[in-house]
C-alpha cells in the first residue's frame, strides 16, 4: 500500500511576520476544530484575512483539518485566486460563503463554518436555537439564519446569505450548519463553541422529553451587553487564545511548520 505524502512547505521567513502569525493563528484553530470533533473530513473552511490587505487564508483542498499548517494554508483574493506559489487549490464552492461575508463585513477578519450534527440539527428546527441555557445567550442576541438554497456554487446566493447575515456574528444554515464569525481567531472560535454548546444542550433537554424552563425574556434583553465582556475584546476570545495556542500546542505542535 502507497500512501501519499502531503507536500511539505516552509513558508517561515518568507512571508510577513504579521502573515505568518495570522497562519499559525489559524492551523492551530484547524487543528483544535478537529480535535473537538467538529470536523468533516476534507470539507468545510475557516478563513482569515491578513490585516490590512485583501488576501484571505483558507485550508488547501484535500488536506485533512489535522493536516494543516502555518505553510500550508493557501493566500487568495475575495474571487477565489490563489495568490502564493503553493501546490494546493482551494474548494472554490467552499470559499463562495466565506468571500460573500468578508466582502460584506470588513469586520469579519476570521470566520469559521462548520457541519457540526448538533448545529445542523438545531438549525433545521422550526423554532431554531431556544433560550434554554447560558450558552444560547452568547448567541440569540446576534444570530442569524439563512435558508438552504443547495450546494453553495450559486453566485446569486451570495447577496442573500449577505442580506440575511446583516450585522449579526453567529448564523444557523438551515439543513446545512453553523457559522461564526469575529475580528480575530480567537473570537470566532469561542463563538463558535458557545454556539456548540447551546445547539448540544438544547438536543439534550429535547431528547430527555421532560419539561423545561427557559431563561426569561427580561435576562435575553440585558444579555448582550453582558456577553460583550466575557466573550470579545480582552476580556474574550483574544483573552483565551492564548491557551487555546498551547493546547494546540500540546496536541501537535507540527501546526506550527
Amino acid at each position: 500500500m502507497i500512501v501519499e505524502a502531503l507536500p511539505k512547505l516552509a513558508l517561515k521567513g518568507k512571508v510577513s511576520d504579521v502573515e505568518w502569525q495570522q497562519r499559525v493563528d489559524l492551523a492551530a484553530c484547524y487543528r483544535l476544530v478537529a480535535d473537538m470533533g467538529w470536523g468533516d473530513l476534507i470539507y468545510t473552511h475557516l478563513s482569515l484575512r491578513i490585516p490590512d490587505t485583501d488576501t484571505y487564508l483558507v485550508n488547501a483542498f484535500g488536506v485533512a483539518f489535522d493536516e494543516v499548517t502555518a505553510s500550508n494554508l493557501v493566500k487568495v483574493d475575495l474571487d477565489g485566486n490563489i495568490l502564493d506559489d503553493t501546490p494546493f487549490d482551494i474548494n472554490p464552492a467552499g470559499f463562495t460563503i466565506h468571500s460573500a461575508i468578508h466582502e460584506a463585513r470588513p469586520d469579519a477578519h476570521c470566520v469559521i463554518h462548520l457541519h457540526t450534527n448538533e448545529t445542523i440539527a438545531v438549525a433545521t428546527q422550526k423554532d431554531g436555537l431556544k433560550p434554554l441555557s447560558q450558552y444560547s445567550m452568547f448567541s440569540l442576541p446576534s444570530l442569524s439564519y439563512h435558508s438552504y438554497e443547495g450546494l453553495a456554487v450559486n453566485d446569486a446566493e451570495r447577496k442573500r446569505l449577505q442580506r440575511d447575515l446583516g450585522d449579526t456574528n453567529h448564523m444557523l444554515l438551515v439543513n446545512h450548519g453553523g457559522l461564526t464569525l469575529g475580528p480575530s481567531v480567537g473570537d470566532a472560535f469561542m463563538r463558535f463553541y458557545d454556539m456548540q454548546r447551546a445547539c448540544e444542550v438544547q438536543l439534550m433537554l429535547q431528547a430527555a422529553g421532560q419539561d423545561v424552563v427557559a431563561v426569561p425574556q427580561s435576562i435575553q434583553d440585558n444579555i448582550f451587553a453582558q456577553a460583550k465582556v466575557v466573550h470579545s475584546g480582552a476580556t474574550g476570545g483574544q483573552k483565551a487564545w492564548p491557551s487555546l495556542l498551547r493546547k494546540a500546542w500540546r496536541l501537535d505542535p507540527s501546526f506550527m511548520g
